[in-house]
């Protein structure tokens, strides 16, 4: 890495309220670190005593239900990836007691040469309820939290299809993001085989390869990095690209995940896949015609493209209203029949 250009902080913005999240900080689309948001949480205080001080706070929240956790060898050195051959994981899926799981991150944590353990993406309130009560952020109250926890891992490089606030709760975060249109020089992976439900990037970001990913260093010259301590919170925009490591034996975040996209009638990932199986393939002359009809029509290159016509006969280019998305429903439902 240090023959790359080296990431430019995220910028740092104090004493960030409510109002000042939604009305200045999200319209900017560009990720901001949040110190000491949280740092009255209870779950942080009890993280800044010591690992074995949170542990116990987690169990004392009296978990309802075993969780999925990841496991990855040793000698994976904390990497979640793919196996050597692309054709699975390097890690396995099972199932435990939230409490047993603790436990083990404490043990790993006196080991010369611990696995990579890992609880991902669970809902606080159906997990811990009592935690969801006493840990709460006010700005998003429509939104469920989730909470992360492991040790020291790696997570390539992925996008998120949300506007995300990350929340460190316990030891260090440190992310590393791209703005969207560094996909490209990120070298992505494939749709159908993912462990990050979208694609992730194929650079090993300790190791990169630039015999194979030679464009890797033009994403990291629009790189921004920002490392977490407990109690602060990172703003990462719709569809930036971040690769996560976790700097700790027990190494917990908290994440609000949401998309203005959830009210829309189809889902925008879901047009992508279709739309790769529909032009991909096709003659370049005709995948000119339609890039050209999905930048008027779709992304409106060239202003409204229905502005030329009067309102009632705009149909399916008309303003959003529960009326048009009841007759794309019907018009869908015809096509996929």
């Amino acid at each position: 890495m240090s023959a790359l250009p080296e990431p430019r902080p995220v910028r740092v913005v104090d004493n960030v309220d409510a109002d000042r999240f939604h009305q200045d900080i999200r319209p900017a689309t560009q990720p901001v670190l949040m110190p000491g948001i949280v740092a009255d949480w209870p779950a942080v205080a009890a993280a800044q005593r010591s690992d074995t001080a949170f542990v116990d706070y987690l169990s004392g929240c009296a978990p309802q239900r075993p969780v999925s956790y990841l496991y990855g060898e040793p000698s994976e050195k904390g990497r979640f990836f793919y196996n050597s051959r692309l054709t699975g994981f390097n890690f396995r899926k099972d199932q435990v007691r939230f409490e047993e799981f603790l436990q083990w991150l404490l043990e790993a944590a006196q080991a010369a040469e611990p696995p990579a353990l890992a609880v991902q993406s669970e809902i606080i309130r159906e997990l811990m309820p009592h935690m969801a009560q006493e840990n709460v952020l006010d700005w998003l109250p429509h939104v469920s939290p989730r909470i992360w926890i492991g040790n020291r891992i790696r997570v390539a490089a992925h996008y998120d299809l949300m506007e995300n606030v990350a929340i460190c709760v316990s030891g260090q975060r440190r992310f590393t993001l791209f703005p969207p249109n560094a996909m490209a020089d990120l070298y992505p992976g494939p749709f159908e085989l993912t462990p990050a439900g979208t694609p992730v990037s194929m650079v090993d970001f300790a190791a990169p390869d630039l015999s194979v990913f030679p464009r890797f260093p033009q994403a990291m010259a629009r790189a921004q990095v920002a490392e977490l301590t407990p109690g602060d919170a990172l703003y990462i925009p719709y569809g930036w690209w971040h690769a996560v490591e976790s700097l700790a034996p027990v190494s917990t975040l908290v994440n609000y995940w949401w998309s203005d996209a959830d009210t829309m009638l189809a889902g925008p990932y879901d047009a992508l896949l279709y739309a790769v199986a529909a032009f991909r393939h096709l003659p370049p002359e005709q995948r000119a015609v339609w890039k050209g009809m999905v930048d008027h029509y779709v992304f409106e290159l060239n202003g409204p493209p229905a502005a030329h016509l009067p309102p009632h006969a705009r149909g399916l280019l008309g303003d959003a209203s529960p009326a048009l998305f009841a007759r794309f429903q019907q018009m869908l439902k015809q096509l996929l029949r």
